[in-house]
Parts: C-alpha cells; structure tokens; sequence
C-alpha cells in the first residue's frame, strides 16, 4: 500500500471523529498518563464516546491503568477493534501487541510513525465525541507524528507546580504553536497535598505555577489537580478512581476540567 493509500485510510477514520485531543508534557513525571486516562474517563461519564489512542510506543501504561492489560484487540473484515474499557470508551494501545509485557520495544523514528499511522488508519474507531491521544513526554517523534497526521487537533499540557516542569511546559506551549495544534489549555497536576489527619493543605510541588505560566503566555488555564494517593492505588489496580471516589476534590477537578474542555 502507498503512502497516499496510508493518508487516505487516516482521514476516513478521522471522518468520524468530532474532536481530538493531544495530551502531552514537556518533561516526564508529571503524571500525564494518569491525567489522560482520567480524562478519558470523565468524557465517558459524560455520555460522550471516547476513543483514548496510547502512542507512548516504549513505554504503554493505559492498558494496566484502566484494568484492561490481559484483553487483546479483535480484528474483522473493517479493520481493527479497540479494547473496550466501559460502554462508551475503548482504547487501542501498543500493549495489546506485544507478546511479553517486560521485554523493550526498541524501534526508530520511521517504525514509529508507521504504527502510530495505522493506529488512526487501520482501527475502527466508529462515530466518536473525541479521541485522546496520550503521547510520551517531550517533542519527539510521537507528538509530531499526530501533529502531521491530525493537524488541528486539540493540545492539552500537562505540568506540575515546580519550576523546573514549569519550564518544559513552556517549550511543549512553544512546540504546539510551531505545529498549528489548537492549544485547549495548561493542566496543574499534583497540586497540593490534603493532609489525611490534620485536614490542612501541604504544597508539596508549590501551587499556582501552572496558572501562573498559562497567563504569562496567553493560552487557557484548565485547572489544578491535587494529589490522592488512590489515584496512584487505583491506577496500579486496574480500577476507577472517578468511580470509587467521585467526591474528591480530585474527581470534581476532573470532572470540571472536562466541563471545560466540551465548552470549549
């Protein structure tokens, strides 16, 4: 098959896809795939059909995230399924393809950009509200990949309030704009501590630095994320914090976020 017969299939899978969201971070450990995939979820308690797209090739942690790492994508005379996570979100991930989850995808750029190509051309995503797309960390070759498969798409940054992420989201922002991505807005992950016996706030990684940036640069503020430990227990689980704790401060920042986004 041609390159051309390639960007074809692509952009009749977009035909069918209202809206698609890129959510990336100028550096790692900010949490961005929790992020992700907790957006992925509060879409889904929306009503909205979300289709969630892992293209973190080397390191694909949705799966195990969202409870569903031992499920293997189906395939039929239309294409390829996505994995069903709840009634209205499926995911399609790098970790269904690989035979031990333990062993490294090792692959250059090309190779890459081929499988992120048939991830878009190949799957069945159907009539979606939106498709998130969770990249890895920095502007590689992942980002640009989608940025010249799905120009136009939606950027969500994700960073939290130290300095140091403060000043690779900045560069992310800088990378958005170069590419034409629609930038949605900054998100502050890890945004203070409520101490579980005092009840007071504890600002771990400061606070306000992400609304801070999101000024100084002109671009949306989404909100602040604070830190639950059951984000991190549940993740590792394979289970719902949305569902398990939908009272949180953390799910309503969620939940709100995503309020904003549809506005939007």
């Amino acid at each position: 098959m041609s390159i051309e017969d390639d960007k074809k299939k692509v952009e009749k899978a977009l035909d069918k896809i209202k809206n698609r969201l890129l959510v990336f971070s100028g550096k790692g450990g900010v949490g961005k795939s929790t992020v992700a995939a907790n957006l992925a979820l509060a879409f889904s308690k929306q009503g909205k059909k979300i289709g969630l797209l892992d293209i973190d090739i080397h390191g694909p942690n949705l799966a195990k995230m969202l409870g569903v790492e031992d499920k293997r994508m189906e395939t039929s005379a239309d294409g390829i399924k996505p994995v069903a996570v709840n009634k209205n979100l499926g995911l399609v991930s790098m970790s269904f393809l690989l035979e031990d989850p333990n062993l490294p995808v090792i692959w250059r750029g090309p190779m890459k950009m081929k499988a992120i190509q048939q991830f878009l051309g190949d799957v069945t995503w159907g009539d979606l509200d939106w498709l998130i797309i969770d990249s890895p960390p920095g502007t590689g070759d992942e980002p640009l990949s989608i940025a010249q498969l799905i120009p136009a798409s939606g950027a969500v940054i994700v960073t939290t309030p130290q300095e140091v992420s403060l000043m690779d989201s900045r560069k992310a922002i800088a990378f958005a704009r170069k590419l034409n991505l629609d930038i949605t807005g900054i998100i502050e992950n890890m945004s203070g501590l409520t101490c579980p016996h005092c009840g007071e706030n504890i600002d771990l990684f400061k606070q306000g630095g992400g609304q801070k940036a999101a000024a100084e640069l002109g671009i949306p503020f989404l909100g602040k994320i604070p830190i639950n430990p059951d984000i991190v227990t549940l993740g590792d689980e394979g289970k719902s914090f949305l569902d398990s704790h939908p009272d949180s401060e953390a799910s309503k920042a969620f939940m709100k976020i995503v309020e904003k986004i549809i506005k939007k």
